[in-house]
């Protein structure tokens, strides 16, 4: 793996200390990433303790195989399939939603419009479609829905007719310069320091990983797998992510009646939400790109 892209952890110790609350449990940590949170849970272990690990990321599975630690073990799949782990088997799970910096930063992944690369932005490159074998036929309507959806984009239907035209005229784009220089030719207000393509280039790389569909699956599984009284800890980046971990969590952080027998004792809650946690201005000084991170943390009930 190249070496040349570095990665700060977000909320490192926050988390660690948030998650462990013992050194002989099963830990998961669901998008190992490069591997920050997992070296230090792993310091936080004993003899007895063990750690799981999940990526898509073929460079994050090269980083993990580095991890010398029989306490350890890395799966290759995103963290959709945290449901397959056992049955109430682990004393915490924690999902850093963040993309890692080396992602960002290498411009052959294709995720970020800072530098001129293939228009890819998958995750794991070894499966799926990439964003411009997508954006050469999808249709116009679906371009500006997920554009708008996962962007929050509001000049989306322009973009998107930008992208359909400039496809009939000169065939589909290939590159993140290309893309990053229409959505500017097109997107004329941005908000003082953003740059324009900021929102497209979010929503196609949520889109192409279905990130969003996968969040939810490993909260819902999360439930299963967590033993009464681990942890959940999740930091997400953006609204969207956090709107959904911060309903999922209050959904079943309380008692739920059913209507049609109102003398039927509540299903009882199955999370306690613990606590919000942001950067300190500190690390925000340090690393700007923990700005957006929020930390929320709930706890499995008996139930």
């Amino acid at each position: 793996m190249d070496t040349a892209w570095q990665h700060t952890t977000v909320l490192l110790n926050e988390a660690v200390n948030a998650l462990v609350t013992g050194t002989d449990g099963h830990y998961v940590d669901a998008t190992f990433g490069r591997g920050g949170h997992s070296r230090l849970i792993l310091s936080k272990l004993g003899p007895q303790g063990s750690l799981t690990a999940f990526d898509k990321d073929l460079e994050a599975i090269a980083e993990a195989s580095r991890i010398q630690d029989a306490r350890f073990s890395i799966r290759h799949e995103g963290f959709r399939h945290l449901g397959e782990l056992p049955a109430r088997s682990a004393t915490g799970v924690l999902m850093d939603l963040g993309i890692s910096s080396p992602q960002i930063d290498n411009p052959a992944r294709g995720f970020s419009f800072r530098g001129d690369g293939p228009l890819d932005m998958r995750m794991d490159t070894t499966r799926g479609e990439s964003v411009a074998d997508w954006l050469a036929t999808a249709e116009q309507q679906q371009i500006a829905e997920v554009i708008r959806d996962y962007g929050e984009e509001r000049f989306a239907v322009q973009i998107a007719k930008a992208l359909v035209a400039r496809r009939q005229e000169r065939g589909p784009l290939s590159t993140t310069s290309e893309l990053a220089d229409l959505v500017a030719g097109t997107v004329k207000t941005r908000e003082p320091g953003q740059n324009p393509a900021t929102r497209t280039f979010q929503a196609f790389r949520i889109f192409i990983n279905a990130e969003l569909e996968e969040l939810q699956a490993a909260l819902v599984a999360s439930l299963d797998v967590l033993q009464p009284g681990g942890r959940l800890v999740v930091i997400s980046f953006h609204s969207l992510e956090d709107r959904i971990v911060k309903q999922f969590i209050a959904q079943h952080a309380r008692e739920v009646y059913d209507r049609r027998a109102p003398f039927a004792p509540p299903k009882a809650m199955k999370l306690q939400a613990l606590e919000r946690v942001k950067p300190s201005d500190a690390e925000v000084s340090a690393n700007p790109r923990a700005r957006s991170a929020i930390m929320r943390v709930a706890q499995r009930t008996a139930a």
